[in-house]
């Protein structure tokens, strides 16, 4: 009986920890809206200045140096893979909400596609920290006309 009792006991502790480390794990691959994760500053000279040296170095080898993405971002390539998409108006970044986009940036795109997807874009979690990718999203967003980063926020709202 006592045997019994302490596997009860066992089994009830290793299901409490499994559902507070699946917890931990989606709140961390999916910050909430009101998470500092969350936040990108586009009109932050700062935090865009950050930005721009962390996209030199990290993004535009793909992205393009003047965010203009890679040529036929649209059309798969011989390995079935998307180019990189341009990050500036004409591209399609500023469709997410600022969310997805940390997330995207941190855990790459399948993070956030419930189908197997395959891309070129490597995840930046151990190679950027959190704030340096808010720092490149802010500059990003900085560089969106007006109305478009209007848009934006719309969706952000949204997404709340």
């Amino acid at each position: 009986m006592m045997a019994r009792a302490t596997t009860t006991v066992v089994k009830v502790g290793a299901l409490a920890a499994a559902v507070i480390a699946t917890t931990l794990l989606v709140y961390s691959i999916f910050p909430s809206s009101n998470s500092p994760a969350g936040e990108l500053t586009p009109d932050d000279p700062e935090i865009v200045r950050s930005g721009i040296e962390v996209y030199a170095a990290q993004c535009a080898a793909c992205h393009g140096a003047q965010l203009e993405g890679q040529p036929d971002w649209r059309r798969r390539g011989a390995d079935n893979r998307l180019p990189a998409p341009p990050h500036d108006a004409s591209g399609h970044t500023w469709h997410h909400p600022d969310d997805m986009l940390i997330t995207i940036t941190k855990h790459g795109p399948a993070a956030v596609l419930s189908s197997p997807y395959e891309s070129n874009m490597p995840a930046y979690a151990g190679v950027l920290s959190d704030a340096d990718i808010r720092a490149v999203l802010s500059y990003i967003k900085s560089t969106w006309p007006a109305e478009i980063r209007r848009y934006q926020d719309t969706i952000n709202q949204q997404a709340r």
